[in-house]
């Protein structure tokens, strides 16, 4: 389990522990316009069901600061596209049976990891589940990737989850979903 400036590489099972020691109970899972963010769901669901726990379904919406001219802000998506996002994410979790409850904040643009680790500290969440997109190198090593930025301003562990790793685990155990190519069985 990652802590504070780590990257977690595997899936915690439900006697790891969150935040002070506790089992992983409440965990905030950030999603984003991009579908890549279900597998982190069902990583998530995976761990809070074990733990009979609880997942918080987040979506940031981010948007461009005022300009001099242009006294309002822009949103790159409107607010019924973000609320699409978070009713999409919520049918993978149910699919689990996890309790879980959606959430939708704004925040300017480059803002985003402070956005999430201060939902993470008003919640108060156990664990942050995130999804580790692939980036060029060059990027990762200017900026960081969103999940290393969350890991320096969070309180509690990130598990950052690679696309297609539960999709692969999956396929390792032989099982299939009912949610196309994602197992509940992924974390064994």
């Amino acid at each position: 389990m990652a802590g504070r400036g780590e990257l977690a590489t595997d899936v915690p099972t439900a006697g790891q522990a969150g935040r002070d020691g506790r089992p992983a109970r409440r965990i905030l899972v950030p999603v984003s316009m991009s579908r890549r963010s279900a597998e982190t769901l069902a990583v998530a669901a995976q761990v809070a069901s074990a733990a009979g726990g609880q997942l918080r379904v987040l979506h940031v919406r981010q948007y461009d600061p005022p300009m001099p001219r242009c006294p309002s802000r822009f949103y790159p998506y409107t607010a019924a596209e973000a609320g699409a996002v978070l009713d999409e994410a919520m049918l993978v979790v149910w699919g689990f049976g996890v309790p879980a409850a959606p959430a939708i904040v704004e925040a300017p643009r480059g803002e985003l990891a402070a956005a999430i680790a201060a939902q993470a500290a008003a919640w108060p969440a156990d664990m942050i589940a995130m999804t580790r997109r692939p980036r060029r190198p060059i990027s990762v090593l200017l900026l960081g990737s969103l999940p290393d930025q969350v890991m320096r301003r969070a309180a509690c562990p990130v598990l950052a989850v690679h696309p297609g790793a539960a999709a692969s685990a999956g396929r390792r155990t032989g099982r299939r979903s009912s949610h196309g190519r994602f197992s509940r069985h992924a974390s064994r």
